[in-house]
């Protein structure tokens, strides 16, 4: 059974040490320009922009170094940042030190100051799959919201759109993840790193060059990587090699989790990163 401390306000307090040690390392400040739009698009294609304006006011649930509130802050009347993670939101607050409609909030999902029905709109992308109850959560985001407002969700997917044995591949990788995530942190970085060029780097590589050559690489692992920046695939491998908690849902679970919280007129992305997921309060 987990110490009632760890539990307490829907965080586990080592994960949330991890990534504030993470968003120090990796601080996102050289993530600018095109590649942080690109990735924005990947996430956000789906959100309603259109719903919003200077006067709307939402938040960002574990906004983390604040690399996706840089866009968003621009949009909007105030965006709420939160992250339970002192030191993570010691980057955001660097990062997004040009935006002055940004407050910030060092709090849990559970434990926010937010009042109830207050929020224009909310995000919250791949946070809540690290948090040990992601349903309970979720319902807490929802509470914030006002009626009507859209809600962008992002969960790491159970690849119930990929064959067995790609499944099979990642349930060895997690193996490795048990074991590294509990590694002292500069231990575990070393080793996130190691991966990075020694698996990731290669099938990226690997995966951008069959697709020059008209192959269909979706379903080669770690091809999404192709794409990508160098310091995305460090960040990456340490975010996925150095947390100790991690779910995954299929399509159906987050439909279902979504409904649960109080969302209608669900819509999917319908490319990577599955399953990007927007709705609205009932």
């Amino acid at each position: 059974m987990k110490d009632k401390k760890i539990l307490k306000n829907n965080l586990d307090q080592h994960v949330v040490d991890d990534f504030g040690r993470e968003w120090k390392a990796f601080n996102q400040r050289g993530f600018v320009g095109q590649n942080l739009e690109n990735e924005f698009n990947l996430y956000f294609n789906i959100f309603p922009f259109e719903n919003l304006d200077k006067a709307s006011v939402g938040f960002d649930m574990g906004c983390g170094s604040g690399r996706w509130a840089k866009l968003i802050a621009p949009r909007v009347g105030i965006l709420n940042c939160i992250d339970p993670s002192a030191a993570a939101l010691e980057q955001a607050e660097i990062n997004l030190a040009g935006n002055a409609n940004c407050s910030f909030e060092c709090a849990s999902v559970a434990s926010s100051g937010l009042q109830d029905n207050s929020q224009d709109f909310g995000y919250s992308l791949g946070v809540l799959h690290h948090i040990p109850d992601t349903r309970a959560g979720l319902i807490s985001c929802a509470n914030k919201l006002k009626k009507g407002a859209p809600f962008l969700l992002y969960l790491y997917y159970r690849f119930d759109n990929k064959p067995a044995w790609y499944a099979m591949i990642w349930r060895c990788s997690d193996i490795v993840r048990r074991l590294v995530s509990r590694l002292p942190f500069l231990i575990k970085l070393i080793i996130s790193q190691i991966i990075a060029v020694l698996v990731y780097l290669p099938l990226a590589v690997i995966s951008k060059l069959l697709e020059k050559m008209g192959f269909d690489v979706s379903n080669i692992p770690l091809s999404d990587y192709r794409h990508k920046t160098f310091y995305f695939i460090r960040t990456d491998a340490l975010d996925r090699f150095g947390t100790r908690l991690e779910k995954r849902f299929t399509k159906n679970e987050i439909l279902e989790l979504m409904h649960d919280a109080g969302f209608e007129d669900l819509k999917f992305s319908d490319g990577r990163p599955y399953w990007v997921c927007v709705g609205t309060k009932i």
